[in-house]
């Protein structure tokens, strides 16, 4: 009672002695324990068994001490006693599982006492046998753990992974149940996932496993694909395809591998169709009712399916119910891909069918020649057989292989018209297929009336893809060639069945009026084709009959049908047209043109048309004013042609005899015509006032065009206008022309009217004249890139060789490199800059060469000042000033200027005097 020691100090040294290897250490544990004061060496040998005061003075350390000290003032406190075992971390196993222990024994609550010290008793067994009494010890290490640790996934996921290293299935698979029962349900998925590994690997019974499996879908029923992988690989059929079918009819199902609906359907009927009807049966599964539901499920995709039910029956050796399957699944699929699988499975079918018999009757032949006489092997498909014993039919071995391949020649006879059906299924208004199906039976008419009967039957007019007008015209012409060949029968005449489809085709309210206008078309064709030409105007005139019953109305009208609206069909009253043409007369052609012109279904075409039918018969009045209606009816660019037939039409009849009605309808049709088209109206009217009218009013007439046309026209019309002044009035007359198109026109069109000006010029002998012209000019021209006018400086510089002087030909140098520097920096000078340099380029002159109202009539550029040609003052200065000539420049001084020669006035002055004068001599 007056020992320094306590009560848990004595239990740690007995605890001690008893795992101490030392006879002192023993002889104390084997008495009475007491509470006797105990020196510290004794205490630190029971800590290290075996060294005992030899022991404690080689491996025992005053640090040793400290931390036992501080153990025995705080023998809870968890940091003590990890930084005991972190110092201890180079001691052997027995020494820090003995030291975890006294921890343990003190902190059983520690988690991470424990998972360390589970962790390293593992590490230590993990390379000894696994029969080892050191792994049951660290068995039982982890269950005393788990006393405490129950709830932690961790140690419970550590123990089941140590057992399963061991091979124990039984004790791994009870500690597993342990593990669910123990830990909350939301941390059993690690729990599971130890589970599945176990129960996954191949020493595992499979009945187990199983078991297993349908717990752990309780907790994740999706993950049903994975034991349906399992039960797979077990070759499970039964249970796999239970585990489908209630896959199948949960409509929450949602794949994890990406499985549609349908890609499980084929699976499960690829499972039944590999099954017999006994065991099927055995688990209340009915194959070809699972599999049929599959089809009427998935009717889009089914084409496995059919090939899944039939290869089910032909493993039960019910080749013609197999037979009947392919041949339903044919009839019913709606896509190519579902045809091309059934049809191949079927073909493979029938010829592996033929390819046995035809072994089976080689090999019957070889062993015995009286057995080619034997009736037929019940055994191979005794459904069939049986009808024929039935009937009294007995089939031999040939007799069998030639039924059989007949029916392989007749299955791919069917191919395209199978295939056809298949793709009317899918749209039945397709009026192309029926035509193509139409075409598979060309020497059979029956199936070909058939076959146009149940097409135009079908087909919804509302919703047919293509020509549907084309169905009913075909079917009529089929009954014309038939009435033509003269095969058809006496009870029933071609010619009238056709007229009948005709009559019934007219009241189908088509989608388009173009389809129910071939129709009349075709009709009447028809009619014409039998010599029944009244019955074809009949028709016609039948057809275009309208009783208004109030004002008719030409804007579209959704809700109107065709059959109402026909009366707006310019291909119909063309047809017409074309037909009183032909077989009526002049009257009654009249009378359904101008039906047409009230009615507003005319065309510019047809304007024409009956503008011309009319001259033909010498009715130019009547032409006349059919031309007026049909300009009242449209506007530009439509009237542009009946205008100009009109105009020409009337010049040609009346030339100049009613000139002022023909001023009238030129300035008629000037008044509105857009530019677009003025400028070949114009030219026909000056061209029309040369030859019948006056010489001036035609130059009026192009002077109004030069203003009227598009810009891009403009010199075109001052070119001929330049020209038929010259012809009538002299070259001189043409001056005025010129300067106004060097006025008015766009500047990239003034160098080309300003070179021709300057030879005008140059023809008259003025050349100072041609020098002003060609000064104007030079500032629309970039010597360095002469888009315009590529010969323009050249042009001048031949000018200045032949009729200038040094002077002049060293002043168009000189406007040159002006010219040419103003260019080049045109994109940075403000839009007086180039007026400023040309004042400056001209500062230099004194006496103008021609004079300032010939300047001003020749006009400048805009924002440019006027330029005068001057004589230099200082001929060396400005040599200096005007600098070296530059590359592709001439030096003036390898020139020689010769004297200007004397020409005389030409004759083009004169203009038609001169022809006269010619005469006269």
């Amino acid at each position: 009672t007056q020992s320094t020691w306590g009560h848990s100090e004595c239990l740690f040294f007995f605890a001690s002695a008893l795992l101490c290897g030392c006879a002192a250490c023993s002889n104390q544990s084997t008495n009475k324990i007491s509470c006797t004061p105990q020196p510290l060496e004794a205490v630190l040998c029971c800590a290290w068994p075996g060294s005992c005061t030899s022991g404690m003075q080689k491996s025992a350390t005053v640090t040793d001490v400290e931390f036992e000290e501080d153990l025995q003032r705080q023998p809870y406190n968890f940091k003590y006693w990890w930084r005991y075992l972190e110092f201890k971390h180079k001691a052997s196993p027995k020494v820090r599982n003995l030291l975890y222990e006294r921890a343990l024994r003190c902190l059983p609550g520690s988690y991470k006492l424990w998972f360390n010290y589970l962790q390293e008793r593992v590490l230590q067994v993990q390379t000894r046998c696994i029969d080892d009494p050191a792994y049951e010890a660290v068995n039982n290490t982890f269950e005393r753990a788990l006393v405490y640790m129950n709830k932690m996934p961790r140690i419970w996921v550590e123990y089941c992974q140590f057992l399963l290293r061991q091979y124990k299935i039984t004790k791994s698979r009870q500690t597993l149940d342990r593990a669910l029962r123990s830990i909350p349900i939301t941390q059993h998925e690690r729990i599971w996932k130890v589970y599945l590994r176990f129960i996954n690997q191949d020493f595992i019974p499979a009945e187990t496993a199983i078991r297993c499996w349908k717990r752990y879908l309780q907790l994740e029923p999706h993950q049903v694909e994975d034991f349906l992988d399992y039960l797979k690989e077990k070759e499970k059929w039964s249970e796999v395809i239970n585990r489908l079918v209630a896959v199948l009819n949960d409509p929450d199902f949602v794949s994890t591998k990406g499985k549609t609906k349908h890609e499980l359907w084929v699976e499960l009927c690829s499972l039944l169709s590999k099954q017999t009807e006994d065991i099927m049966l055995d688990n209340n599964l009915r194959t070809e009712t699972i599999i049929r539901s599959g089809i009427n499920k998935f009717p889009a995709e089914v084409g496995q399916l059919w090939c899944a039910l039939a290869d089910f029956n032909i493993r039960l050796g019910r080749f013609e119910v197999a037979r009947d399957v392919f041949e339903e699944g044919i009839t019913s699929v709606t896509t190519a891909k579902d045809f091309a699988q059934i049809f191949d499975s079927y073909a493979q079918f029938e010829e592996t069918l033929l390819s046995t018999q035809v072994s089976a009757l080689t090999e019957e032949e070889k062993a015995c020649k009286e057995a080619a006489e034997k009736p037929a092997d019940e055994a191979e498909d005794s459904a069939f057989l049986a009808v024929m014993r039935v009937c009294d039919v007995v089939f031999t071995k040939e007799e069998e292989i030639e039924l059989r391949m007949a029916r392989v020649n007749y299955l791919f006879e069917r191919r395209q018209e199978l295939l056809n059906s298949v793709l009317l299924r899918q749209n039945p208004h397709n009026v192309h297929e029926w035509i193509n199906r139409i075409k598979l039976f060309t020497t059979n008419r029956e199936k070909i009336v058939a076959t146009y009967t149940e097409a135009i039957s079908t087909v919804d007019p509302a919703k047919a893809v293509g020509k549907l007008h084309h169905l009913w015209i075909n079917f009529a012409r089929f009954y014309e060639h038939l009435a033509g060949d003269g095969k058809a029968p006496v009870k029933n005449d071609p010619l009238q069945l056709a007229r009948l489809i005709f009559e019934k085709a007219v009241k189908v309210p088509f989608r388009s009026l173009d389809d129910l206008a071939s129709i009349w078309t075709e009709y009447a064709e028809f009619e014409i084709r039998q010599g029944n030409s009244e019955a074809a105007r009949d028709l016609l005139k039948r057809a275009l009959t309208v009783n208004f019953t109030a004002p008719p109305s030409w804007k579209a009208d959704p809700s109107e049908s065709v059959l109402e609206r026909l009366w707006k069909s310019t291909k119909l009253w063309s047809f017409y047209v074309d037909l009183e043409e032909s077989l009526g007369d002049v009257e009654s052609t009249k009378a359904v043109y101008d039906r047409m012109l009230d009615l507003k279904v005319a065309t510019p075409n047809i304007i024409l048309n009956y503008a011309s039918y009319l001259q033909e018969h010498k009715h130019w009045e009547d032409s006349f004013k059919a031309y007026e209606r049909g300009i009242a009816l449209f506007k530009y660019p439509q009237v542009f042609d009946i205008w100009l037939a009109y105009l020409s039409s009337f010049l040609k009849r009346y030339k100049g005899t009613k000139l002022e009605r023909a001023r009238d309808l030129f300035e008629q049709v000037l008044k509105g015509v857009p530019a677009d088209f003025a400028k070949k109206m114009y030219l026909m009217y000056a061209k029309a006032e040369e030859e019948f009218g006056l010489t001036k009013a035609a130059m009026a007439v192009f002077d109004r065009a030069a203003q009227a046309v598009k810009p891009v026209e403009k010199i075109s019309v001052y070119r001929l206008w330049a020209a038929k002044a010259k012809e009538y009035f002299g070259v001189t007359a043409t001056r005025s022309i010129y300067e106004q198109a060097i006025e008015r026109l766009p500047d990239q069109y003034v160098p080309e009217m300003c070179m021709k000006f300057a030879e005008v010029e140059l023809s008259l002998g003025e050349v100072d004249r041609s020098r002003a012209l060609y000064l104007h000019c030079s500032q629309f021209v970039d010597p360095s890139n002469p888009v315009h006018a590529p010969g323009f400086w050249k042009a001048w510089h031949s000018f200045e060789v032949s009729y200038g002087n040094e002077e002049t030909f060293r002043e168009m140098l000189r406007v040159r490199r002006s010219v040419q520097a103003t260019f080049s920096t045109s994109s940075f000078l403000q839009p007086g800059a180039l007026a400023a340099a040309q004042e400056q380029a001209t500062e230099r002159s004194e006496e103008p060469t021609v004079s300032e109202t010939e300047d001003k009539r020749l006009g400048t550029a805009p924002g440019e000042a006027e330029v005068k040609f001057a004589k230099p003052v200082d001929l060396e200065t400005f040599a200096k000033q005007s600098g070296e000539p530059g590359e592709g420049e001439i030096d003036i001084d390898d020139i020689e200027v010769d004297d200007v020669d004397q020409k005389q006035i030409p004759d083009e002055v004169f203009g038609s005097l001169a022809k006269k004068r010619k005469l006269n001599e």
